[in-house]
């Protein structure tokens, strides 16, 4: 991959957020990633309602993590580091007994900023965190969408069952209405269009096949935002490029006069995240128009290679400025601290085929 394509003007102040910046949930646990925070505006500031990953302080000889038990309460899962049943050659998954299971908990947490680069975490917000047996290892990766004064939040689901969208909306970021799972298992990366399209809801989503098709970006549509079908494959992957193992959405699309513009994530086989973008057509977002050869942003910074899980840029959120030029993107650096670079949306455009 070409550096030169690389057009993130990356916040000075990166990274923004850093696992001790904010305090554990609970005592016992420790914070080892905040990360890929979804993004919006409300009471006239920036807010993120961002991934935070937890786990009990590591020993020596022993692998230990959280599940919850469907019902609100937390077990702890202790495995030791030199059973032949374990595979931890993965930082976030492990496989144990044939069974995987996820590294660290996560929740949504809300922080705000006037000037969004200094998050805070506001007093009367609540945590959001995973309910009920479809959520047992945590949820993840929140999208926000804002349609009239209703958010919406669609966020990865997980359990033993699988990794699905679940759903809530909201309109004072402090009551929540929940949908349940809207898309079931395996699917991710969900993120719903601002505005409907001739009287449809239109969302991107990222269902996986481990023996036939791939890691692609499908849309679907919807007539409430609540019951979705009319899936069709958008993105595939592409052999020989940087988005060759898997691609997914980041945030809504941006209304462009071109087209939908929208963020996506890709990787390759060595699992190094970059991000592109793909310009779908106004009436019919299932016509693609162009989409980036090169990525728009790699993993170059020291932050961005190192970390939890390094060698990763990953968003599920921005901010588009008054100008609708300015776009700053919000994202996760090496699985574990949140950063903030700015992009200008007719140079994205330009970069198009």
């Amino acid at each position: 991959m070409s550096t030169a394509t690389d057009l993130a003007k990356r916040f000075s102040q990166n990274p923004l957020l850093s696992p001790g910046d904010l305090h554990p949930s609970m005592e016992g646990l420790e914070i080892a990633c905040l990360l890929n925070p979804g993004v919006f505006q409300f009471d006239g500031k920036t807010w993120l309602i961002v991934r935070v990953a937890e786990r009990p302080k590591q020993q020596d000889g022993i692998i230990s993590f959280p599940v919850l038990d469907g019902k609100g309460g937390m077990q702890i899962m202790e495995i030791p580091s030199d059973s032949p049943e374990l595979d931890a050659s993965d930082a976030r998954v492990i496989n144990y007994q044939g069974q995987d299971f996820l590294t660290t908990l996560s929740h949504l947490r809300l922080l705000c900023s006037d000037d969004g680069i200094n998050f805070r975490e506001p007093e009367g917000y609540p945590k959001l965190m995973g309910e009920g047996k479809l959520q047992t290892f945590g949820i993840e990766d929140c999208r926000v969408s804002q349609l009239g004064e209703q958010y919406y939040l669609t966020y990865t689901s997980v359990s033993e069952n699988g990794v699905g969208v679940g759903m809530k909306t909201t309109r004072d970021w402090k009551t929540f209405t929940d949908h349940g799972m809207i898309i079931p298992p395996h699917n991710k990366d969900c993120a719903i269009f601002e505005e409907t399209v001739n009287g449809n809801y239109y969302a991107l989503h990222r269902p996986s096949s481990v023996d036939l098709g791939g890691n692609y970006i499908w849309l679907a549509s919807s007539p409430d935002s609540i019951h979705w079908g009319d899936h069709r494959c958008l993105l595939r992957t592409r052999p020989g490029h940087w988005d060759s193992k898997r691609v997914g959405a980041g945030a809504a699309p941006i209304r462009t006069a071109k087209g939908w513009l929208e963020i996506y994530h890709g990787a390759n086989e060595a699992h190094q995240y970059c991000l592109g973008a793909v310009l779908l057509d106004l009436n019919d977002p299932s016509i693609v128009i162009a989409r980036s050869e090169e990525p728009l942003m790699q993993p170059l910074a020291e932050y961005e290679r190192t970390g939890f899980f390094g060698h990763v840029v990953f968003t599920n959120g921005h901010i588009v400025h008054p100008d609708g030029d300015r776009l700053t993107i919000y994202y996760g650096a090496a699985d574990e601290h949140v950063c903030a670079a700015d992009f200008s949306i007719k140079e994205i455009l330009s970069q198009l085929i």
